[in-house]
């Protein structure tokens, strides 16, 4: 899946994605929570092994 394409899936915009991946944004839990629903896992589990 592109970027792009994941970011529609979560109702962000790219360039926020694209922060967020790169170390540039710092998102809030809900924007984590979106991301983890859109990743069909757990919340928890990506948090694992910080």
């Amino acid at each position: 899946m592109t970027q792009e394409a994941f970011a529609d899936k979560c109702g962000f915009a790219r360039t926020y994605m694209s922060r967020i991946e790169t170390g540039g944004a710092n998102p809030s839990l809900d924007a984590i929570k979106t991301l983890a629903d859109a990743l069909k896992t757990e919340l928890a589990a990506l948090f694992v092994d910080l």
